[in-house]
């Protein structure tokens, strides 16, 4: 029974994190540094556009890690 329980848990916490990842895909746009950090790769050419937001992917990991670190610790 505790791997039930286990795995609960974890399918209630990868609910969590699809809430709040598709909540920051729907606001996203209204929040003024995400995306648009310095180190953040964006090439624009006449029929070609490639965004790659790594720092603003290394900090949303970072922050993810700490709570996830925060979490673990009870």
């Amino acid at each position: 029974m505790g791997e039930l329980s286990a795995f609960g848990k974890i399918l209630i916490l990868v609910g969590i994190i699809m809430i709040v990842v598709g909540g920051l895909f729907m606001f996203g746009s209204k929040i003024p540094f995400i995306g648009r950090l310095p180190g953040d790769i964006a090439i624009q050419k006449k029929n070609f556009s490639f965004y790659f937001p790594i720092t603003t992917s290394i900090i949303i990991s970072i922050i993810l890690s700490f709570i996830m670190w925060l979490l673990s610790k009870r």
